[in-house]
């Protein structure tokens, strides 16, 4: 090893480094509290480290992460002596490595910040109000939890708190459980203060240390926020008009006089009884307004979806169709629902999407995919059969693909991989460039898909791509070359830099990300494609960010860029 962080690769440190993290998985998710750390070998190539997951999580989502999150580094780190990451699927966990000894000790550098390029649209002032004391209360709630290896909560706390009728703020903090109180607090306030200083108008964000981890978002992107629930804020309280002021002796003489109720009681009753009856008819005006707007806009689109060329079902036969949505019949889950396998009355078997009840952001994305994809006929794109809406069910019918996805082949299984030979390897991605070539070129309309990925290019019978997932995808006009967007959506490492950055979007975009997917093909290996936090980061300053659904965000203390990768994706992007 020599004095900047590196070692040989293959050499004894290596060989040491493999076995700890590969052991991680078994020794994280056998212990109570799912955080382990340990060490294996002899000065000078020993290796010390830790691996933990959030409470709550499944043994087996817990060790599927840490198994993702160990492979990434050995990959993205090739010859780092010191390194740690923080993914997000399908659970958070983390996993940090080093030649030194770091148990116990607060580490807040190396970090790294991310935003959303999103503004906040509410009002600032009451969003600041609301957010500052989510943060606040939750940063007291994590530090103050046991940091024992028994305890339920280790230095963790997730919640939520109602930012408008239709929008709640998502967060999750977590301190490494070798952490004191003090440290924890300290770690996560600064977290907080850093992204408030850098970004605080945004519509949300991650900090990631080597001790601790602060996410928050507008949308409900971790099963760790399933079973909270927030209290809607009480409405408010009618105004009281005070009794006019006047003279105590007048009043008297007057009341005497009259032998009736007193004027200034008549007032304080009247008043407050006019007022709070204005208020309530502005109210039923207003809730009238938005009934009728609201059942409008809900047969507008619903109408959009019974135009399409693809049949619907009711609930009983798709529910039918897979066992009652069992367990045994899920195929995956993606971010706004589950896969199910599923075989209909004539035999046909299906792939079923069944949107997340609780996916309020699902909603646009499923009738986006319903109207879109029926609109779409290429042997290189995934064939919607029906949809099914009843009730608060939104479901998706589409044709089964057996092979499940290319990401499935290309890094889930390495005996699957052996299979891709290359001749596979050149006709998937052939496959590909005919579907995306269609969607831009051939199609009645221009389409631009916004998230080609490995997980959403599923493979047939006979190994033909088909390209899948259109909820995010846009249509272009005639005469529209590209398109801007607030809300970037989508997976980091496959995103183009202009949207990633500023949202903006369009044929090139799509191009960018098959050239990553080309690279993946060819070279079997998961893109780490790091993003700069911001315009003015440094150089050296690089992060992976998931938003995502499945993707591993890695910081290499000591990081080494691959040049020969990044000019190959550039002269891929530049030729499009």
């Amino acid at each position: 090893m020599d004095n900047d962080g590196h070692f040989r690769p293959n050499g004894t440190y290596d060989t040491n480094r493999r076995l700890i993290l590969s052991s991680l998985p078994s020794n994280v998710t056998t212990q109570e509290g799912l955080f382990f750390n340990g060490s294996i070998g002899q000065e000078p190539n020993r290796v010390y480290a830790i691996g933990m997951c959030i409470p709550g999580s499944t043994p087996q989502d817990c060790s599927d992460c840490i198994k993702s999150a160990s492979d990434g580094l050995i990959h993205s780190c090739p010859n780092q002596t010191n390194a740690f990451t923080w993914p997000g699927d399908p659970t958070l966990c983390y996993v940090r490595y080093s030649n030194t000894s770091f148990l116990g000790s607060s580490d807040l550098d190396p970090h790294s910040l991310l935003f959303n390029t999103g503004d906040i649209n509410s009002n600032l002032t009451e969003f600041t109000t609301i957010w500052e004391g989510l943060v606040v209360r939750m940063i007291d709630a994590a530090s103050t939890a046991k940091n024992t290896p028994s305890s339920s909560n280790n230095h963790y706390k997730a919640d939520m708190a109602r930012l408008t009728a239709l929008e709640n703020i998502y967060a999750l903090m977590q301190c490494t459980p070798d952490l004191s109180s003090g440290d924890c607090d300290n770690c996560l306030r600064q977290s907080a203060r850093d992204y408030q200083s850098c970004c605080g108008q945004k519509q949300g964000g991650v900090v990631m240390r080597p001790s601790c981890f602060f996410r928050w978002d507008l949308y409900k992107y971790s099963k760790a926020f399933d079973n909270i629930t927030v209290a809607s804020p009480p409405p408010p309280l009618p105004p009281m008009a005070s009794p006019p002021p006047g003279d105590d002796h007048a009043s008297r003489t007057n009341n005497e006089d009259s032998k009736g109720t007193p004027s200034g009681v008549v007032a304080a009753i009247i008043v407050p009884t006019v007022i709070t009856v204005f208020i309530l008819l502005v109210i039923g005006v207003v809730l009238c307004r938005r009934i009728m707007s609201t059942q409008r806009t809900e047969v507008e689109s619903d109408s959009d979806i019974s135009t399409t060329h693809s049949s619907q079902y009711d609930f009983k036969t798709i529910e039918a169709a897979t066992n009652k949505f069992s367990r045994s019949n899920k195929l995956g889950e993606g971010g706004f629902g589950e896969v199910y396998k599923g075989t209909l009355s004539n035999g046909t078997e299906v792939a079923v999407k069944r949107l997340s009840k609780n996916s309020g952001q699902g909603i646009r994305e499923f009738k986006n995919e319903a109207v879109l994809v029926s609109k779409l006929q290429h042997r290189n794109l995934v064939r919607l059969l029906g949809f099914c809406l009843e009730g608060d069910e939104k479901i998706l019918i589409y044709e089964f693909v057996p092979n499940k996805s290319l990401n499935h082949f290309l890094f889930a299984d390495p005996e699957k991989q052996s299979q891709l030979n290359w001749t596979k390897r050149y006709k998937i991605i052939g496959g590909i460039a005919r579907g995306i070539l269609y969607l831009h070129q051939d199609s009645q309309l221009t389409i631009i898909h916004r998230d080609l990925k490995a997980s959403n290019i599923l493979l047939d019978a006979n190994m033909n791509p088909k390209i899948s997932d259109f909820g995010l995808s846009t249509i272009f006009g005639m005469d529209q070359t590209r398109g801007n967007t607030s809300r970037i959506a989508g997976t980091y490492g496959y995103m183009s830099p202009e949207y990633a950055m500023h949202g903006q979007y369009s044929m090139k975009s799509d191009i960018y990300s098959f050239g990553v997917l080309v690279l993946e093909i060819i070279s079997g290996k998961k893109n780490s494609r790091a993003y700069q936090m911001d315009e003015t980061s440094t150089p050296g300053n690089l992060v992976t960010y998931d938003h995502y659904q499945r993707e591993t965000s890695i910081y290499c203390l000591k990081l080494v860029r691959n040049e020969r990768m990044r000019l190959l994706l550039l002269q891929a992007y530049s030729e499009s």
